[in-house]
């Protein structure tokens, strides 16, 4: 007689145990191919990711891997064990990148159950769990913490994977800076042209409508999807879709591809000067997006804080639009760069897809 088997991967509320640590299954080498696939994917100005030779002046053995692919790729690796049965990503917390991965580098990640809730309904609930991105020799490359919306209950014939809970990472006081980076710049690293947008050209305050946009092509999507290994089938299968599991009823672009759209549609006024991404937080996808359309990006500044004689911190919200110019949602009256989670509902930008807060450390001007 057959044996009929349908395993599911994933999680459902009552299967998450608080202070369990899951090790992802999947394990990954970071080579030049998959860097020049993600630098064709998304139009990045900041020097350090891009140049060997920049990122060598800088202390470094070369250029790393971009912050925002292991970003992309931590998030992916959980998704087998946390968030496969998902219904969204509610938000990102404390992202850091303490030390640079380099190219041929193997990566893994681990993430910990550092909280759940159930909602008052009962038919869902949030869960909040700390991924930490390591190479092959145990250090820390990124680490984030990260809230989604699960349904109760529990998975039924999911296979057992090993190990089912390890001991959770002891992280200490994790850095925001590369240990070669964390002394400072011994002299200002040469370059032979460059971006506008130094750390003297923002003030606290300034507003950045970013005028390039990027329409969202379906293939592509797809694609850096399964290249991040992303497996949850919202994003790529139209029948899982169809049956009624998509909030729009078709395939949603994974929101760490979106993340990386917005920064990249920013990055040439406001980090063709940065040195290294010291952290992102506060930061959610209001609203999903799908194949087709257009995305716009804005940044206003947050604070500035200078740091020694080469180099300065700046702090931006960074937004996110869809099918709409930032300047035009703002000549309107939009409120763009507060977080939408608390907002009345009629004050809510329906346009906004992504928003979050993001500290850089950056050139002051020559």
């Amino acid at each position: 007689m057959m044996t009929m088997r349908k395993p599911l991967y994933g999680r459902k509320l009552d299967d998450f145990e608080v202070g369990a640590t899951y090790v992802h299954p999947w394990e990954v080498t970071v080579d030049g191919g998959t860097l020049a696939l993600f630098q064709a994917s998304f139009l990045d100005a900041t020097p350090t990711y891009a140049s060997d030779v920049f990122a060598k002046q800088l202390g470094l053995n070369g250029r790393p891997v971009h912050p925002l692919l292991l970003l992309n790729l931590g998030l992916s690796f959980s998704v087998h064990d946390v968030s496969e049965q998902a219904i969204a990503h509610l938000a990102y917390i404390d992202v850091r990148f303490p030390n640079a991965c380099e190219v041929g580098d193997t990566i893994t990640a681990a993430s910990t159950v550092l909280g759940k809730k159930l909602s008052s309904k009962g038919d869902k609930g949030v869960v909040h769990v700390l991924t930490v991105v390591s190479n092959q020799a145990g250090a820390p490359v990124c680490t984030f913490e990260r809230k989604a919306l699960v349904r109760a209950g529990a998975v039924l014939g999911r296979p057992v994977d090993r190990p089912t809970n390890a001991a959770a990472p002891d992280l200490g006081d994790i850095p925001r800076l590369p240990e070669a980076m964390r002394s400072g710049l011994a002299e200002r690293p040469v370059r032979r042209g460059g971006f506008a947008g130094f750390y003297e050209d923002f003030a606290e305050g300034d507003v950045l409508c970013h005028q390039v946009g990027k329409t969202v092509g379906e293939s592509e999507h797809m694609q850096l999807t399964l290249l991040m290994r992303n497996s949850h089938p919202i994003h790529f299968d139209e029948v899982y879709c169809a049956e009624g599991k998509s909030f729009t009823g078709t395939r949603v672009v994974y929101g760490g591809l979106v993340f990386g759209f917005v920064a990249s549609l920013a990055s040439r006024d406001t980090a063709g000067n940065v040195l290294w991404d010291l952290g992102y937080d506060e930061g959610a996808h209001p609203a999903g997006v799908v194949a087709g359309d257009t995305l716009f990006a804005a940044s206003k500044v947050l604070s500035m804080k200078d740091v020694d004689e080469l180099t300065g911190e700046v702090t931006f919200r960074l937004v996110g639009v869809k099918n709409e110019r930032p300047e035009a949602l703002l000549e309107g009256g939009a409120d763009l760069f507060t977080a939408e989670l608390g907002k009345d509902r009629d004050a809510r930008v329906k346009a906004k897809v992504f928003e979050i807060t993001r500290t850089v450390r950056m050139l002051k001007r020559p």
